[in-house]
C-alpha cells in the first residue's frame, strides 16, 4: 500500500531550457542554472526560501547537484542527487512531495538536467553487471538480438507483440509519431518542430520493426526545474494572487516492477504492470478515473511504448484497444484525450534527468491556462507518466489549487502576472541580470560558485 502525504503539496513554479542536440557546447551547470532561475522567478521566491534541493541526472559524476545548486546560493540545505534511469526527473518530484507532505520541508526545489552524448544510449561500466542485464537476457531468449540499439529492440519487440496479440498495424505506430511531431510545432522548447506526413514517418529508416527513425526519441541536452511548496508556504506567500497559478499534486505513485516482468512477454518486459499499478494508485488518490483525464504527458521514448502505455494507464478503456483509439484520432485535439501536447519525447527530446520535470512544467502551464497556443480547454486534471527501465515508473495527477477547470489566459496578462513581460509557456526566452540577482540567495551567494555560468547562459538568449 502506497501511503499518500499527510498534507497537500503544490507546484508553485516551473522553468525549463530548450531541449537541444547533444553537441557538447552547453554544460550541465548552465542547463540547471537556467531552468532553476526560471522556476524561482515563476514562483516569485528567492533561493533563501528553499528548504531542500533535489538534483536529477543520469550522466555525470557524483554531487553534480551541489555544483548546480551552489550557483543559486550556498545555504547549507540538504541536496539529494537522484538517478533512476529515464524516470529520474519524476522520481525527484516524488521525493520532493514526500518531504513536504511528511512535514520535513515547506519548499523543495527540484532541478533536472542532462548533458548527453550523441547517438543511442551507452553503457559506461563494463566491468560489472548491467542493471537491466536480466531484461536483456530475457529479450535474447524470447526474441533474439539484432544490431539495432538495445532500447529500440526492447520497445520495438513490445510493439511486435502488440501487433500479434491485438491486430495493430505498422501504420498505427507511425500515426502516434505523426501526432507527436505535429504537436511539437507549438512547443518553443522542443528539439524538433517539424511536421511529417504518415508516409514520411513510415519511409524513414527502419531501426527495429515496427519502429522507424521518426518514431524514436533523440538524445538531448536540456534542463527543467520545479518549486514544490506546502499549504503553509503558499498561504504565507507575500503575493496573495500567487495561488492562482499553484497546481496541486492530487495523486502520485512511484512503483517498481512486478514478477510479471519476466513472464516472457515483450510487453510485460517494458514494465506494463508497474505502470498499471502506479496509474491506479495515483488516480484513486486523486479521486479520478481515466475518463476524467483530458490531457496527459506520457513516456513515448518510442511510439510502441506510447501504444502499450495508453492501455496500461486505462486511457484506451480496454487492454488491446489502444490502436483503435489511435485510429479514431482520440490522442489529439478534438479526440478523447490530448496525449503529449508538448510533442512528447519523440519530438521534444529526452534529456533523461530533465524529462520528468519538463512533463510537469508542460502540464502546469496547461492547467494554469498559459499554454494558450496548444491548450485543451475546460481541463480540470492532467496526468503525467514517466518510465525508467530497470525499473521505476512515476504517475502523477495534477489539479488546479482552486478546483476549477483551466481557462485560456492571454500572453500579455501572463507577462504582467509573472513580472517577466512574456509568457514562458509559448515563448522560450531568458531573463535579465537584475532578475537573476533578485532570486539568487540574498544572504549566502558565492560568485566563485557561479563563475562564468550566468554570462554563458546570457549569451545564448
Amino acid at each position: 500500500m502506497v501511503k499518500k502525504p499527510a498534507a497537500p503539496v503544490y507546484v508553485l513554479g516551473v522553468g525549463m531550457t530548450k531541449f537541444i542536440k547533444p553537441r557538447g557546447k552547453v554544460d550541465y551547470t548552465e542547463l540547471g542554472f537556467e531552468a532553476g532561475i526560471k522556476a524561482l522567478l515563476d514562483a516569485q521566491i528567492t533561493y533563501d526560501d528553499v528548504d531542500q534541493g533535489v538534483a536529477c541526472y543520469c550522466y555525470g559524476d557524483s554531487t553534480c547537484g551541489q555544483r548546480v545548486f551552489y550557483q543559486f546560493g550556498i545555504t547549507q540545505i540538504p541536496i539529494y542527487n537522484v538517478n533512476n534511469n529515464c524516470s529520474t526527473g519524476s522520481t525527484g518530484l516524488a521525493l520532493g512531495r514526500q518531504m513536504i507532505g511528511g512535514g520535513m520541508a515547506d519548499c523543495v526545489m527540484v532541478v533536472g538536467f542532462e548533458k548527453m552524448f550523441p547517438g543511442s544510449l551507452q553503457t559506461f561500466f563494463n566491468d560489472r553487471e548491467n542493471p537491466i542485464g536480466t531484461s536483456a537476457s530475457m529479450m535474447r531468449d524470447t526474441r533474439g538480438v539484432t544490431n539495432a540499439p538495445s532500447a529500440a529492440q526492447m520497445f520495438g519487440n513490445a510493439g511486435r507483440e502488440y501487433m500479434e496479440r491485438y491486430g495493430a498495424k505498422k501504420e498505427d505506430f507511425a500515426e502516434i509519431a505523426r501526432v507527436n511531431h505535429e504537436h511539437s510545432k507549438r512547443n518553443p522548447y522542443s528539439q524538433f518542430q517539424q511536421e511529417y506526413t504518415l508516409q514520411q514517418i513510415m519511409d524513414s529508416p527502419t531501426i527495429h520493426e515496427p519502429l522507424t527513425k521518426l518514431q524514436c526519441c533523440p538524445t538531448s541536452d536540456g534542463g527543467a526545474a520545479a518549486i514544490l511548496v506546502s499549504q503553509a508556504f503558499l498561504d504565507a506567500h507575500p503575493n496573495p494572487k500567487i495561488k492562482e497559478q499553484a497546481i496541486l499534486i492530487a495523486g502520485q505513485c512511484l512503483a517498481t516492477d512486478a514478477p510479471s516482468l519476466f513472464s516472457r512477454s515483450s510487453i510485460d518486459l517494458m514494465g506494463f504492470e508497474m505502470t498499471q499499478r502506479a496509474a491506479r494508485t495515483a488516480l484513486a488518490e486523486a479521486s479520478l478515473a481515466p475518463a476524467d483525464i483530458k490531457v496527459c504527458e506520457v513516456h513515448d521514448c518510442f511510439s510502441a511504448n506510447e501504444m502499450i502505455v495508453l492501455d496500461a494507464l486505462g486511457l484506451s478503456g480496454k487492454i488491446g484497444t489502444a490502436h483503435e483509439m489511435v485510429r479514431r484520432g482520440d490522442i489529439t485535439y478534438g479526440g478523447r484525450v490530448v496525449v503529449n501536447p508538448s510533442g512528447g519525447l519523440i519530438s521534444k527530446g529526452h534529456p533523461l534527468g530533465a524529462s520528468g520535470v519538463a512533463q510537469c512544467a508542460e502540464l502546469v502551464w496547461h492547467l494554469r491556462g498559459w499554454a494558450n497556443n496548444r491548450l485543451t480547454p475546460d481541463t480540470a486534471a492532467a496526468l503525467q507518466h514517466n518510465l525508467g527501465l530497470g525499473g521505476a515508473v512515476v504517475v502523477t495527477v495534477y489539479k488546479r489549487a482552486d478546483g476549477k477547470s483551466n481557462v485560456k489566459v492571454a500572453s500579455e496578462e501572463v507577462g504582467k502576472r509573472n513580472g517577466l513581460g512574456y509568457n514562458p509557456a509559448v515563448v522560450a526566452k531568458g531573463f535579465t541580470r537584475e532578475q537573476v540577482d533578485r532570486v539568487r540567495s540574498q544572504k549566502h551567494r558565492s560568485d566563485w560558485a557561479l563563475g562564468e555560468t550566468e554570462k554563458k547562459v546570457d549569451s545564448r538568449f
